[in-house]
């Protein structure tokens, strides 16, 4: 499509979870509900059109064992782009991916920076590894570094101990996340265990990845303080292999990353029922791939979420959380069609019919 052409979507189009209208005009990239005067060289797509969906756990630029080159990122991001996923939050990342933002074909990031460790707590290549008296000014840098998020490794095994252990004093988080928010960037954290939870909650985080370690106890705490949770249920899928691993060497580990595997559907809708904000992460770029987006929906439904809160956790509340437009007048036309109406089947996401970025068909 030229830059003066001008697209028309129609059927339905979800400009929220009940606000259904029956198209929607793209102009020089940017969505308009009126029709322009005058159109010429109209291309028509027509079906059920979506915000752009949301990855908020998502890691271009980065694989199993550390940063990878910018071709191995453009493959990772147009991965998810081919999955409808345009705008993603980058939860921590050792590579300098600033290139994809001159890149019009490319996802939105939101970056958090590189992922802040306790030294030889975290996974090698990954993370600036440091100790506790280092953590404020880490923070500082990484918060200057981002697009208003930094990311801190919350927890992971001690091999003293042989199972997972909090990484940081609570001192040490509380002084560190005032300095985050002095700088205006949210704070969230890698957290499996539940020993860590409390500390970070209580000492201001905004929000916690994985969250497997979530009890009862602390549900409250959470749905009051407003903390959110991406629960990346397809990489929690992995923990029992991942347990398997470690049954010789740390047994107490394994089997405290199976109770939390076992627990995990329980885990996330007792979050959800008790108001606690869940969005839609896939881990993606560690050890899995890109491109779940749809998948991870479909384990947020199979926790109990309602479809229509499933759909929003990975475009309208995820899009406002962020701080991201949706498909409202004047927005940047970032959004996907599908054949039918994924409120009513969330596997609908899983096939994308067009996918548009910036105001291109793309895919």
């Amino acid at each position: 499509m030229s830059d003066h052409a001008v697209l028309h979507v129609k059927g339905r189009v979800l400009a929220g979870p009940e606000d259904v209208r029956d198209e929607l005009w793209v102009v020089g990239g940017r969505i308009s509900y009126d029709r322009p005067a005058g159109a010429r060289d109209v291309r028509t797509v027509e079906g059920w059109a979506l915000p752009g969906l949301v990855d908020a756990h998502c890691h271009v630029g980065l694989d199993a064992h550390g940063p990878v080159d910018a071709a191995t990122a453009e493959k990772q991001a147009l991965t998810d782009r081919g999955a409808g996923t345009l705008l993603i939050r980058d939860a921590g990342s050792p590579s300098d991916t600033r290139w994809i933002d001159d890149r019009d074909d490319l996802p939105k990031i939101v970056r958090a920076g590189r992922h802040i460790a306790r030294t030889r707590r975290y996974i090698r290549n990954y993370a600036w590894e440091i100790e506790p008296e280092d953590l404020v000014a880490y923070v500082a840098q990484e918060a200057r570094r981002g697009d208003g998020w930094v990311k801190l490794v919350g927890d992971w095994i001690d091999r003293g101990l042989g199972d997972l252990a909090p990484c940081w004093p609570r001192e040490a988080v509380e002084a560190a996340i005032a300095e985050a928010h002095r700088l205006g960037a949210r704070v969230t954290a890698h957290c499996f265990a539940e020993s860590s939870l409390r500390d970070l909650v209580e000492a201001g985080i905004d929000c916690v990845e994985h969250a497997t370690g979530l009890t009862d106890d602390l549900v409250p705490l959470f749905a009051e303080r407003g903390v959110a949770i991406v629960p990346t249920l397809v990489n929690i899928a992995t923990f029992p292999r991942l347990a398997a691993g470690g049954d010789e060497k740390f047994p107490r580990w394994s089997a405290h990353m199976r109770r939390l595997h076992e627990r995990r559907y329980d885990t996330v809708r007792g979050a959800y029922d008790a108001g606690v904000p869940v969005y839609v992460g896939t881990d993606a770029g560690g050890s899995l791939a890109h491109g779940l987006v749809a998948a991870e929906v479909a384990e947020l439904v199979t926790a109990g979420i309602p479809p229509v809160e499933a759909v929003s956790a990975t475009t309208w509340g995820a899009r406002a959380w962020l701080g991201r437009p949706g498909l409202e007048e004047g927005a940047p036309a970032d959004l996907v069609v599908y054949e039918a109406d994924p409120r009513a089947d969330v596997r609908v996401l899983a096939a994308p019919r067009r996918v548009v970025l910036r105001g291109h068909v793309v895919e």
